[in-house]
């Protein structure tokens, strides 16, 4: 059978011996085939694959660890969270959206039984709803939105942890993370930029897109999530941040892959901004060297 992917999001990307206990807690019985962790964004992007039952127990088991390890109080971080395991995706390699949607809902229920945590389900699991519809104004809002009746999560107690905030699960579609660093230190143009490629305002269709600007280095970017690689291939979004930085005056300096790239986005790196793309990091061809 073709295994189950999840690409968990957890709220910790600067210390490297929390980011190792991590990846071993979420790797217990699944294959662990990335961490890409980020400073500025205080962040972690773990890639998974296992068969259904063997993921589901992985994900409670590394929710349990970040529940523990981190802590939203002490967070700071560019990218918007209200989880200490803020967002864990499953993601049907074979395109079984329905054994996906049972997984999550087992994840969820799990979690809000077994860990006590509130889960939120989001995409095929939850309406349609994107983790940006939680995620808005962070855990202080998104616990005053429940406390007003406007939601209420799906499984667990309905505060959220102190500590560990609240977990989104849900079924998705393969998505791309990637993030374009631009040349010059102009945060208004990666917003605009931002503004002219994502769906929401008038852009490409399956984008999302944010302008931030990274503390560690004062360099500016465009963060990217291509959530629909068929309608907008990635080296068509590129090239579509590449124009709109050209007409503000700016340039793009170099791209960054997010944890791994499905093989119907993968493009000539140099049409991605890369300096290269190894084999590697390509899902399905990482996946065949594995033998999965």
């Amino acid at each position: 059978m073709t295994p189950l992917e999840s690409v968990p999001n957890v709220s910790e990307g600067r210390d490297p011996a929390v980011v190792a206990a991590l990846a071993a807690a979420f790797s217990g019985s699944a294959h662990l085939l990335d961490v890409h962790s980020d400073a500025d964004h205080h962040r972690s992007v773990l890639t998974l694959v296992a068969d259904d039952d063997a993921l589901v127990d992985s994900l409670v088991a590394g929710i349990a660890a970040a529940a523990s390890l981190v802590d939203l109080t002490e967070h700071t971080g560019i990218h918007p969270r209200v989880g200490a395991a803020d967002v864990v995706p499953l993601v049907p390699l074979d395109g079984d959206m329905g054994r996906a949607r049972r997984a999550a809902l087992e994840v969820g229920r799990r979690v809000g039984g077994e860990l006590g945590l509130p889960v939120f389900l989001y995409g095929e699991s939850g309406g349609g709803r994107r983790p940006a519809f939680f995620r808005r104004g962070g855990p202080d809002e998104l616990q005053r939105r429940v406390d007003a009746g406007e939601l209420a999560p799906d499984f667990g107690p309905a505060r959220l942890h102190p500590t560990a905030g609240a977990v989104l699960v849900g079924a998705r579609p393969l998505l791309v993370a990637f993030n374009l660093e631009l040349a010059e230190d102009d945060l208004a143009a990666a917003r605009a930029i931002a503004a002219a490629v994502r769906t929401s305002s008038g852009g490409m269709p399956g984008v999302q897109a944010l302008g931030l600007r990274l503390p560690s280095t004062g360099t500016v970017q465009v963060s990217l999530n291509v959530i629909d690689v068929a309608a907008a291939p990635l080296a068509d979004v590129v090239a579509r941040v590449r124009e709109e930085a050209a007409a503000r005056g700016v340039t793009v300096a170099r791209g960054e892959l997010v944890g791994l790239l499905p093989e119907a986005a993968a493009a000539p790196a140099g049409a991605l901004a890369l300096e290269a793309l190894p084999d590697d990091r390509v899902l399905e061809r990482r996946l065949r060297a594995l033998g999965l």
